[in-house]
């Protein structure tokens, strides 16, 4: 939910931008079109991910001192007062100081999902759990999507106002719900809480299971990383932790050098400017997030199967020729280019989160170990957040037709981007399928290239 919540947000910022009513009560005329200035347009994606950069740092102090439950509920309340602010704010100022305080509250969100994720699921599961979370994050796209095209048609300040509100739903369901859910029994156990632990253990398991073994396996991880050192952020860019966090800062690199924000975040607008019409843009912009969504749920059948590092270089190899192919078919001025440009934007959504988009948070829960998981985690939420204020200040003047009017030529761009990144995956993406945190562990201590881990 914590992920369904951030997708949604972050869907909806491009969204916005699509619908008339937003870009008239922002923007003004341009050649008879309303138009958000291009450096206000940057202004309104980029404060979000500010947000959440410093949201994710506070979260991880937080979660590692009160518990990965009481943390959710400071960041529920964060983005609930952010989410009545962007509702109800009358001036781009007041939009913008909402959105902040919003991205502070996503940042928790972004952050916790991860952590509770790889510390509370069995290691069969671990990497249907960690994928699940951009499925969760596609759904979320998807709703934020759904919910544009429903209000977007309307002529007043409901046509966007609708959308922001709707986020409240978020907020209720995971207040409600954290009231039953567990604590991370590894959270206990590193504070000395371990009949608590065994509480939470049988919570997830069921009373009927014998919980001695999955204790013991906490306890032995927790002892063994807490005599190698106190944990800080510096700790987490020593030794063979280095590596470790330069993986999971990458993976969510490799998103954003892949052209996520473009394809997906803008991908309504990109369809309006490239001269389809406003309703079937809203239609199209639908379809490009159900086929997320499609693509996320197959990645669960195929990430314990083929592993994570196929799956991972596969998406490159992919989204690095479907964005060629987006950036070629502009210079084609045929109507049917056009439709052809739509239909691999609507692919690369699949095939993004069949494999980039699952398979990053994966290697996150996996890579990281057990004493900086949340400081590693915070630092993968402030790269995803560093990298989307880039990319949502600079992707604006790329397309809008009072700036750079690229269209889809911007696909050039990220492909080129896309090849390089792809290169260092395959010296860097490490296979860790069916492993424990332990085998982890000792893998990264023994300096095994990671590209190599999968074969021992």
């Amino acid at each position: 939910m914590c992920a369904l919540g951030w997708g949604f947000d972050t869907q909806v910022n491009g969204a916005m931008v699509s619908v008339p009513a937003f870009r008239e009560y922002y923007g003004y005329v341009y050649q008879g079109n309303p138009v958000i200035p291009a450096n206000w347009l940057s202004a309104f994606n980029v404060i979000s991910s500010v947000g959440q950069f410093f949201g994710g740092f506070l979260c991880s102090y937080v979660a590692d001192r009160i518990g990965r439950k009481k943390s959710l509920a400071v960041g529920v309340v964060i983005a609930t007062g952010g989410i009545f602010g962007e509702t109800f704010s009358s001036s781009a100022g007041a939009f913008i100081a909402s959105k902040l305080i919003l991205g502070f509250g996503v940042g928790f969100y972004l952050t916790l999902g991860p952590i509770t994720c790889s510390e509370i699921s069995p290691v069969v599961l671990r990497g249907l759990s960690s994928a699940g979370i951009n499925l969760a994050i596609a759904v979320g796209q998807l709703a934020s999507n759904a919910a544009t095209k429903g209000f977007g048609n309307r002529n007043d300040v409901w046509a966007f106002r609708g959308p922001f509100l709707v986020q409240i739903l978020f907020s209720v369901i995971l207040l409600t719900g954290s009231i039953f859910s567990p604590e991370s029994p590894y959270y206990l156990v590193r504070q000395g809480r371990v009949d608590e632990a065994k509480h939470s253990l049988q919570a997830l398991f069921g009373t009927q299971t014998d919980i001695t073994p999955a204790l013991t396996t906490i306890q032995s991880t927790v002892n063994a990383e807490r005599e190698a050192s106190t944990p800080s952020y510096i700790s987490a860019f020593r030794g063979t932790d280095r590596i470790r966090t330069l993986i999971s800062i990458g993976a969510f690199t490799c998103q954003h050098l892949a052209g996520i924000v473009f394809v997906l975040s803008f991908s309504t607008y990109f369809f309006q400017l490239a001269g389809v019409s406003t309703s079937s843009a809203f239609d199209l912009g639908v379809g490009v997030t159900a086929c997320g969504v499609a693509g996320n749920f197959c990645s669960w059948f195929l990430v314990n199967r083929v592993g994570r590092r196929p799956i991972f270089l596969g998406g490159m190899v992919g989204c690095t020729t479907l964005l060629l192919l987006i950036g070629i078919l502009d210079v084609i001025p045929t109507g049917a280019a056009k439709w052809a440009q739509a239909s691999l934007t609507v692919v690369y959504s699949f095939v993004y989160f069949l494999t980039i988009g699952a398979v990053a948070f994966v290697l996150l829960g996996e890579v990281s170990s057990l004493q900086l998981r949340a400081k590693t985690t915070a630092l993968a939420t402030a790269t995803q957040a560093v990298w989307s204020i880039v990319m949502n200040f600079v992707v604006p003047y790329m397309v809008n037709p009072d700036s750079g009017n690229l269209k889809g030529k911007v696909g050039f761009i990220f492909g080129g981007m896309s090849l390089v990144t792809t290169l260092l995956c395959f010296l860097y993406i490490p296979e860790l399928k069916g492993k424990t945190y332990e085998e982890i562990d000792v893998l990264f201590r023994s300096r095994v290239p990671p590209r190599k881990m999968g074969t021992y």
